[in-house]
């Protein structure tokens, strides 16, 4: 008496699965409309259009544009860390530096890197947005520091080791900015290998 029937708990299943897979549509969505038509042009409205739900539905999920926006970002910069692990499932050897490098170069030439600008501009300007943005920021850059280190094999005990995995990461982040209006392939691919070379010497 009073328990769940084997019919009702079938029916939730694939309820729960629908609402996470509408849930990751949206997310992808927002990030995809940000990338390409920056904050002005992403509203709840047509990332919803795009994601093939109701404004409703997007609004269940995320209550607030800024609810979705971050966590859009953040979705996709989980995945971005997970892909990038993936690409050195045992860990990368000391040789295989300048794929490390190219790896963590890429982080900020794909669609993520366009969409958190456009969500950084728009914080810059909006003071419910700033604080979550920048949290948001300050959480996916120790992660991608972390992540960083262990490909690299980094000794951050050894002094300057940190700052040299740190000005890495700051390196691909102007190249990232330099790839949003041109494309600066030929020129990232010299300054990628010139900075794999500076690594196996400073890192050892």
């Amino acid at each position: 008496m009073g328990g769940v029937s084997t019919a009702d708990r079938a029916e939730r299943v694939p309820k729960q699965d629908r609402s996470r897979a509408t849930r990751q549509r949206l997310l992808e969505a927002a990030v995809a409309c940000l990338a390409e038509h920056g904050w002005a042009g992403s509203t709840v409205s047509v990332v919803a259009e795009r994601a093939g739900v109701s404004r409703g539905a997007a609004q269940h999920h995320f209550p607030t544009r800024e609810d979705l926006f971050t966590a859009a970002v953040e979705y996709v910069a989980e995945e971005r860390s997970v892909a990038l692990r993936a690409l050195f499932p045992e860990g990368a050897a000391a040789g295989d530096r300048h794929a490390v490098v190219s790896a963590l170069v890429d982080l900020y030439t794909g669609p993520l890197f366009r969409a958190a600008l456009h969500l950084w501009v728009a914080a810059s300007n909006e003071d419910q947005l700033r604080g979550r943005v920048t949290e948001l920021e300050a959480r996916v850059g120790r992660e991608t520091h972390r992540i960083a280190v262990d490909l690299l094999g980094a000794d951050e005990t050894r002094p300057g080791v940190r700052e040299t995995v740190q000005g890495l990461l700051d390196m691909a982040r102007g190249l990232g900015l330099a790839n949003l209006l041109t494309d600066d392939t030929a020129r990232r691919e010299r300054v990628v290998e010139q900075w794999a070379g500076v690594l196996d010497e400073a890192l050892g």
